[in-house]
């Protein structure tokens, strides 16, 4: 008999012991999985941060023992002298304006892909789909070749080429575009057209449709996307590395890294690690700020 409290449920113990007998061997090892999972996570993390407030010392002698003293002085150094304050506002630039345009490009054609059959519709989508498979890496040189000569276009040349906003710009929305579609089309897909029939019938236009009904219906898959997009771009290192040579244009990856490989040995260490929790941080309060919305938004799409 299991037992009960006095007003009737059943204790915290009985329902724990319940909890467990539902779970399983698999439930179990799951459950296991993510806290090992958690762990490799969360402590380098929370190492880096206690790393950024110690002295250099502490850092290679006492490396998982806490600070003595708070060195707040490590953030001003890497703000200041390492000039991590410019990269860091290179990249909200980059990617603010990057993720604006991969969400309103990406969500227009997902949208048509989703909902108007054309011929050669389903060869588009595969095409889009298929940039997702496609390594980076072999790209590196074409690209490099591709965003000089953008460079060389009349008028708006020295605007894209390499050592702009622009071009940077402009390579991230491309990149950024086949996961956005393939995941918004699915999602638009899910979304009933009883609503866009009667606004048709009404006289409202495609594009009234598009902007005034369905993106608001879809807003929980517009919100996931586009947390996802800020994440992926935020930390990209090797397009920034190819396409910004200038060092007034670096973003917050590469000035990282040229404080980690400027001096060698020598390098300041805890500005660096002080510079790796200005970096996370952000995103860390992006994600956390929106993490029902991302959660809803990629189940949504399933339940419906």
């Amino acid at each position: 008999m299991t037992p009960v409290t006095s007003a009737g449920a059943p204790s915290r113990s009985a329902a724990r012991d319940e909890r467990k007998r539902r779970l399983g061997p698999l439930g179990v090892l799951t459950h296991v999985t993510l806290v090992i999972w958690t762990l490799l996570v969360m402590v380098p993390i929370v190492w880096t941060f206690l790393a950024s407030v110690k002295s250099e010392d502490e850092i290679f002698g006492a490396a998982w023992s806490l600070p003595s003293t708070l060195h707040w002085d490590n953030f001003a150094r890497a703000w200041e002298q390492a000039r991590i304050g410019q990269y860091m506002l290179n990249s909200v630039i980059i990617v603010s304006f990057s993720t604006f345009g991969t969400m309103l490009i990406g969500s227009m054609a997902a949208y048509v892909l989703a909902r108007y059959p054309f011929r050669g519709n389903r060869v588009i989508y595969m095409l889009f789909v298929a940039g997702m498979a496609f390594p980076f890496f072999l790209a590196l040189s074409p690209l490099f070749f591709v965003v000089q000569n953008m460079g060389s276009v009349p008028v708006i040349g020295p605007f894209i080429g390499l050592n702009t906003y622009a071009g940077t710009i402009l390579v991230y929305i491309a990149y950024s575009m086949p996961f956005t579609i393939f995941f918004l089309s699915a999602f638009f897909r899910t979304l009933p057209t009883g609503v866009a029939e009667a606004a048709m019938v009404d006289g409202a236009s495609h594009t009234r449709v598009f902007f005034q009904i369905m993106l608001p219906m879809a807003k929980p898959g517009i919100i996931s996307i586009t947390i996802f997009n800020i994440l992926g771009q935020w930390n990209q290192y090797q397009k920034p590395l190819i396409l910004l040579q200038d060092r007034e244009k670096w973003v917050l990856t590469q000035g990282i890294a040229d404080i980690s490989t400027a001096a060698g040995y020598d390098a300041d260490w805890a500005a660096l690690f002080a510079a790796l929790t200005l970096a996370i941080l952000p995103m860390l309060v992006v994600y956390t700020v929106f993490q029902r919305q991302i959660q809803s938004g990629l189940t949504a799409g399933a339940l419906k």
